[in-house]
């Protein structure tokens, strides 16, 4: 209660005027989504800028709550001063990405992970951050708390694809009075060495006090946004005035502190920039293959990608939300018209919305591999068929792919999709070709 009390004090005290004669960008308020217990998670934009930078907040609850005090104090500022930040720019302040932590006292979420060791850091140059159960933490305290598997929480997959298409990313932490890059990265460097010039931290290019395992920032270099985290120096106060400094002079330098999506390509193939972080983000070749085709405009400012076994949209549209990348429908596709009866609800997890039942290795593949944002619900059970090769698998068909394993598969690595994507390409062509030679 006192540092509620705290916070709205100083945030009562932030007095400004706006600025005159200049076109102020608009803002508005957005729910990104819920956290595990069914509290939103929101943000605020200002302005509609290509370029996206993100600050959040209060990762680590209770514990760290005076970041959470820190973004209320920085959107009460920027409201007040929207003109601040550059015309190129989307601003998103996110005050607390772990409500639950915040309302049950506790640094993790409501269960008991720790979101800042929960990312899949795979993608960066440093193998000794990649994600692990268990993990380090301040003072010394070594617990299993880095999750199940790498982005096993709602949170932690929330601000991933919401973050896919950003330039820059900074995340407040406390209390050890540094800012910090993402591993290996340069532009995470200029930008965590600018902040802190700005506010008064003291920059440190490696975080050297303990390891991070499955950090945010270091999965954000890894997919290259920039990204940094300010360690405010006490675990009380909101540090108002160095944090808006810092910021200040990030916003001062966008085009030189937010990077252009660099090109990118798998297998001399192009491929679009956020689809390519949609493709490593949510299991690369493992679970998509590699393109079958340059990326193709949508006709409407968006892209799409034909890879192995599905086709990854990129919507710019929906910047302020987590569906700016999403895989397209072709399990759908692949039923086309056939009618398939629906089940009673059996031993594992039923859907009422298209009656059917997820059970044993698929449930855990579709839950382990992104659930219903990535796969979609079923629209058929378990069911016999035959692979590619022709040889007899057990599939189950998604609204966006179709799983497959061999009949007497025993664990996860046994399950791959069907090359939908490849199938999808192979019909396109085969109309071109029929096209081509149609007698006149």
């Amino acid at each position: 209660m006192r540092r509620l009390l705290v916070f709205l004090l100083l945030i009562v005290g932030v007095g400004v005027v706006p600025a005159h004669g200049q076109t102020a960008p608009p803002i508005s308020e957005i729910t990104l989504g819920t956290s595990t217990e069914g509290r939103p998670i929101t943000a605020v934009r200002i302005g509609e800028g290509s370029r996206k930078l993100a600050l959040v907040g209060n990762t680590h609850g209770a514990p760290e709550a005076n970041t959470y005090g820190l973004l209320l104090q920085l959107i009460e500022y920027f409201r007040l001063r929207p003109d601040e930040v550059p015309q190129e720019l989307s601003l998103y302040l996110i005050p607390t990405l772990n409500p639950d932590g915040l309302a049950l006292g506790t640094r993790f979420n409501a269960r008991q992970v720790d979101l800042n060791r929960n990312m899949d850091t795979a993608a960066d140059s440093c193998p000794e951050n990649d994600w692990r159960n268990l993990v380090a933490g301040a003072y010394g305290i070594v617990s299993d708390t880095g999750g199940a598997f790498p982005e096993s929480e709602v949170e932690s997959r929330l601000i991933r694809d919401f973050l896919l298409d950003a330039g820059a990313v900074i995340f407040f932490h406390s209390n050890a009075g540094v800012v910090f890059p993402a591993c290996q990265h340069p532009p995470s460097t200029r930008l965590g060495q600018v902040f802190a010039d700005g506010a008064g931290y003291e920059f440190i290019p490696v975080w050297d006090r303990y390891v991070i395992t499955g950090g945010m920032h270091d999965w954000a270099g890894g997919l290259g946004i920039a990204a940094i985290t300010p360690e405010l120096v006490s675990g009380e106060l909101t540090e108002f005035e160095q944090n808006v400094r810092g910021t200040q002079a990030v916003l001062g330098n966008v085009v030189g502190l937010i990077p252009e999506l660099e090109p990118r390509s798998i297998g001399g193939v192009p491929v679009q920039p956020v689809i390519w972080r949609a493709w490593t983000a949510w299991g690369a070749e493992r679970l998509w293959g590699k393109p079958v085709a340059p990326p193709k405009s949508d006709g409407r400012g968006g892209w799409q990608q034909l890879f192995d076994n599905g086709l990854l949209q990129y919507h710019p549209e929906r910047s302020a939300t987590t569906r700016v990348t999403e895989v397209a429908l072709l399990g759908r596709d692949w039923l086309g018209g056939r009618v398939v009866p629906r089940e009673e609800p059996g031993s594992g997890r039923f859907f009422p919305a298209t009656g059917h039942n997820l059970d044993g290795l698929f449930r855990d593949f579709w839950t382990i591999y992104g659930g219903l944002p990535i796969f979609g619900f079923p629209l058929t059970g378990e069911e016999p068929g035959l692979d590619e090769r022709g040889l007899p698998v057990i599939t189950q068909t998604f609204e966006r792919a179709q799983m497959m394993r061999p009949l007497d598969a025993t664990t996860i690595a046994e399950i791959r999709l069907r090359p939908l994507g490849r199938l999808r390409w192979a019909q396109a062509n085969a109309r071109t070709s029929a096209t081509k030679v149609r007698p006149r």
